[in-house]
């Protein structure tokens, strides 16, 4: 019979077993976090929205990244 594992399972295993993933995990959380303070700002400045997208791009780039090693790793324990 065959185990289905949750993907919030499978993230809390790989923060605790791999540093790629628990390093991302956390650049994601810290783009997360700039995002939002830009967005939070009145009249953030053509600076400040110019890094928002490069934030957008960084987070979405951990995402996909945190997703392949997800995947990795279930093929690996079916």
């Amino acid at each position: 019979m065959e185990k289905i594992v949750s993907t919030e399972e499978i993230k809390a295993q790989l923060m605790e077993s791999n540093n790629e993933f628990r390093r991302l995990a956390t650049a994601h959380t810290e783009y997360a976090r700039k995002i939002e303070a830009i967005e939070s700002m009145p009249h953030p400045s053509e600076e400040q929205q110019l890094e928002e997208v490069k934030l957008k791009k960084l987070k979405l780039h951990a995402k996909d990244l945190m997703a392949a090693i997800m995947s990795q790793y279930e093929g690996h324990t079916q």
